[in-house]
């Protein structure tokens, strides 16, 4: 928009902006650096930084593998170590790569972003490396055997790559080739196959979808007797065309475009978002199906029914073992865990997962029976859940970081403006109530928010006399996905009136007053924060703003943004806008209300969403006359912090400002 007065904000690294960012965050430490902060910052990252945290591990053939951060390596260890070593209360760990002593010697600020591990050997890898957090990151390769990266071997310069081993001496690898390679989202839009030896410059491309697409990729299988190549084509966020590779042709795997879609050895599974009606049968929304692969592709297959859900339940996650699919399902956000057998389909509940628990897939080995299950709750801390599909026992435990005593968990709903019923949950001490609350949603993008161990809050909030509350809006995907679609677009407002539904119903319970109530998000979450500022003022005492959208005119236009406009809309389209421009926080501002205080924060490496938005939103809600602190974090990408400190220092920020502006 040109007649936007702070459009110069969107210039990430000019010096004014710069200048600006500067000038605010400094502004904002002042105000609440001291002691208090200090001793927050400190508990933090004692949870954060503690050896006694369950270090989380996936296999790679005889090793399980970990990624780990602590006060001694901010940047972490990528390490190894034995199940049996594992299973000590002091395992011996193996470290291939240190990030730290990497980022030195390289002069460069790396942040770890992954490794890519050729199966079935084991013996080379891609290794993804992102300057301070972005999403961006460079990929060298990296021998196994030799501990080092390969002289002269695979490396692509920073980009937002989506790369993968064919074979050893070939990469399929969709990544910034140059003009007119990427999205509009600013992701690839091609797949090539890149051989050893040769530029990366004369790679052969294997597929090219269209501009408009969110992202091109290809997934290579290695397992023996099931070699297998897909391309998947994203149409839009929730869109995908799938393609078997074979002998240089595509197939298409003709599912729904809004399915997921997985291929584990002779079995296809289809996970549905919306109604499927085929000429043999009805599926609903939600429910999963399998068929056998091959027969599938031909057009032969059958389709059976593994998940079906109802208004109660739905599935959250599935995983296969070698032999079994495992799936985890929630009933009112509460989660059941089972073994299922292929063929049969028959479904088993896992013996040994703690009742009344929140159980998740932690993971899974695809080539043998070796699974790993998280089991924990808002006052339970984690519990790492070792076996097979049939029975699992406790492996490692997380220690307690606050005391619980007093404390007790509830389940409410409240009643949004439609009727509908959306759940929540009350974490707390229920004898000082009403008091200073907290409140987290998220609500897009079919994202569960599911009952989970906080040491950090519970340390920071929970044993300073605050309670804490989740609640399950419309947009996330605890009802399944129709929890999610019909709050996309046009019916995005259900996810501020959900939220809007569960505050009143914490002022009316007698949990906390209008006052005392605080509200948290970050991302999409952070868009709904702006919402809730700019459109339900009176319900709060102070809102955190994190990493957000809020200029819904341009985010189509700023980075990735391009790719939600499947969730929210095209600001571009009269019909769109019209819809959009009721609840975008930046085009919504006034000054004849008043707004509670406001803590905004993002980070200048966030290549994801625009730090734009946070930016200009501040400016513009001063200029409104608005009580509103900014601080912006130089590193960080997305998740707004690069290592535990930084994470320890975002969180005492936060719980500080919710600290003073509540209980005042």
């Amino acid at each position: 928009m040109s007649d936007d007065p702070h459009l110069w904000l969107e210039d990430v690294d000019s010096e004014a902006a710069l200048d600006w960012v500067r000038t605010n965050s400094q502004a904002c430490l002042a105000d609440f650096d001291g002691p208090d902060f200090e001793d927050m910052r400190t508990k933090a990252l004692e949870v954060l930084d503690t050896d006694a945290r369950i270090p989380y591990v996936r296999r790679r053939g005889e090793y399980l593998y970990n990624f780990w951060r602590d006060e001694t390596n901010p940047r972490g260890l990528w390490r190894r170590t034995t199940l049996q070593s594992y299973r000590t209360d002091a395992p011996d760990w193996d470290v291939i790569i240190d990030v730290d002593a990497l980022a030195r010697s390289d002069g460069e600020n790396w942040v770890w972003a992954g490794a890519d591990v050729i199966e079935p050997d084991h013996s080379l890898a891609l290794i993804s490396l992102s300057r301070g957090g972005s999403d961006a990151a460079v990929v060298r390769e990296f021998d196994m055997g030799e501990r080092a990266f390969v002289a002269g071997g695979f490396e692509i310069g920073e980009a937002k790559s989506r790369v993968t081993w064919e074979d050893h001496d070939t990469l399929l690898v969709g990544s910034d080739f140059g003009p007119g390679s990427l999205t509009d989202s600013g992701y690839p839009r091609m797949v090539k196959r890149w051989r050893r030896g040769t530029p990366l410059g004369d790679a052969e491309t294997v597929f090219t979808g269209s501009p408009t697409d969110v992202i091109v990729a290809a997934g290579v299988d290695r397992t023996p007797g099931f070699e297998r190549t897909v391309i998947s084509r994203a149409i839009d966020f929730f869109n995908d065309e799938i393609y078997a590779l074979r002998d240089g042709e595509l197939v298409r795997i003709d599912a729904p475009t809004d399915a997921g879609v997985s291929i584990h050895r002779n079995w296809l599974l289809i996970e549905l978002r919306t109604d499927w009606n085929t000429p043999a049968a009805e599926y609903r929304a939600g429910s999963l199906l399998a068929a056998d692969y091959e027969r599938f592709l031909a057009g032969t297959a059958e389709l059976a029914v593994v998940f079906e859900p109802d208004e109660h339940t739905c599935l959250h996650q599935c995983s296969w073992s070698r032999d079994r699919l495992l799936m985890v399902s929630l009933a009112d956000v509460a989660s059941r865990v089972e073994s299922v057998t292929p063929g049969t389909w028959e479904r088993t509940p896992i013996t040994g997962v703690p009742p009344n628990s929140n159980t998740v897939l932690a993971a899974v080995d695809p080539d043998s029976e070796e699974i790993f299950l998280d089991s924990s709750g808002f006052l339970t801390p984690s519990a790492l859940l070792y076996g097979t599909p049939s029975s699992v026992s406790p492996i490692k435990s997380a220690p307690a970081f606050f005391d619980s005593a007093g404390l007790s968990v509830e389940q409410h709903f409240a009643t949004s403006d439609d009727g509908t019923r959306v759940p929540y949950f009350v974490v707390g001490e229920p004898d000082s109530r009403p008091g200073p609350t907290l409140l987290g949603g998220y609500g897009g993008f079919e994202v569960s928010q599911t009952p989970g161990y906080g040491g950090v809050l519970g340390r920071l909030w929970l044993t300073r006399g605050g309670t804490y509350v989740l609640a399950n809006i419309r947009g996330g995907g605890e009802y399944g996905p129709q929890w999610h679609t019909q709050a996309m677009r046009e019916g995005r407002h259900k996810v501020a009136e959900d939220f809007a539904a569960v505050a009143r119903d914490l002022v009316d319970r007698g949990i906390t007053t209008p006052g005392q109530l605080g509200a948290q998000g970050g991302s999409n979450g952070g868009l709904l924060m702006g919402i809730m500022l700019t459109s339900y003022p009176e319900l709060f005492g102070a809102l955190v703003c994190q990493v957000p959208l809020l200029d819904m005119r341009r985010f189509h236009l700023l980075l990735a943004g391009a790719s939600w406009m499947a969730e929210y809309g095209d600001p571009d389209d009269p019909a769109d806008w019209a819809f959009i421009s009721e609840y975008s926080p930046y085009q919504n501002i006034g000054s004849d209300r008043r707004y509670p205080p406001v803590l905004i924060t993002t980070s200048t490496r966030d290549d994801r969403v625009h730090p734009g938005h946070a930016r200009k939103m501040t400016a513009a809600l001063r200029e409104a006359g608005h009580q509103v602190w900014y601080y912006e974090n130089i590193e960080g990408g997305h998740a707004g912090a690069a290592d535990n400190a930084q994470t320890a220092f975002k969180s005492a920020l936060a719980y500080s400002f919710l600290h003073r502006m509540l209980t005042r």
